[in-house]
């Protein structure tokens, strides 16, 4: 496969970058050599052709081709608001919901929560996901990287949600509660955002949710199996990537 790296600046044909130190680490790790072929990719959709020039012991110089028109992302832009798993699960949960294709992942402290960051520790968790999320998507061969915002508690969260507005917004509330919906019974709207709100191991208290409700979130049921925190934000991109779309007039 040739060689996909993320780099966030402008690109144009027939011009010669040089790779910042992190991505000519990646490339230098990757083993190019001049000539080599690669493509790069900025985030504002598509891909570039492009060729090593050189390989320095710190720089790496190439020459960006020709554009290469593709798309690979999701039909609705996806956002998760987490409670945050504990451990190293929450790196795998980036790097999976990157490969289905979400668009933001926003980490919440919940009442429930273990793993809990604050201050400089957050900040820098917060740069390792952005990391991962972007190596996941160079590999999966995605156009754009996921945002991931500061972490935040659920109550602050909710609360700065603008009103709810059914015609512009899909939420769901990934819930244990008897009166959820089963997921495949939503509608999936083409272009419609979708945010979904998942807990911690346990989930949500009774309070978060029933606070999630009052800012229009739907509760959502994921069937009769009890789902790892880590898992069940990822059966909702599955069901996104492939449930018919309903074409909004």
């Amino acid at each position: 496969m040739t060689a996909r790296l993320f780099l966030d600046a402008p690109l144009a044909v027939a011009t010669e970058v040089t790779l910042p130190p992190d991505v000519s680490r990646h490339a230098q790790v990757l083993r190019l050599q001049p000539g080599d072929a690669l493509r790069l990719f900025n985030g504002q959709g598509g891909e570039w052709q492009a060729e090593v020039l050189s390989m320095g012991r710190q720089t790496v110089v190439v020459r960006v081709d020709q554009p290469l028109a593709c798309d690979r992302e999701l039909p609705r832009p996806v956002t998760l608001a987490l409670g945050m798993p504990a451990n190293d699960r929450m790196d795998a949960l980036v790097e999976k919901a990157t490969e289905l294709g979400v668009q933001a992942i926003q980490p919440l402290h919940t009442s429930r929560s273990v793993l809990r960051l604050t201050g400089e520790r957050a900040d820098k968790r917060r740069a390792h996901w952005q990391g991962v999320a972007t190596a996941a998507s160079e590999q999966s061969g995605r156009t754009a990287v996921p945002h991931l915002a500061p972490v935040r508690s659920v109550t602050d969260w909710l609360d700065q949600l603008p009103a709810p507005a059914s015609d512009a917004e899909q939420r769901c509330l990934l819930s244990f509660t008897p009166d959820a919906v089963p997921l495949s019974s939503l509608p999936s709207r083409a272009g419609c955002p979708l945010l979904v709100l998942s807990g911690p191991e346990g989930g949500l208290d009774p309070q978060e949710e029933t606070h999630a409700r009052q800012r229009g979130f739907i509760p959502v049921s994921l069937g009769p199996r009890v789902l790892r925190a880590d898992t069940a934000p990822l059966v909702v991109l599955s069901w996104v990537n492939f449930c018919p779309l309903e074409v909004v007039a």
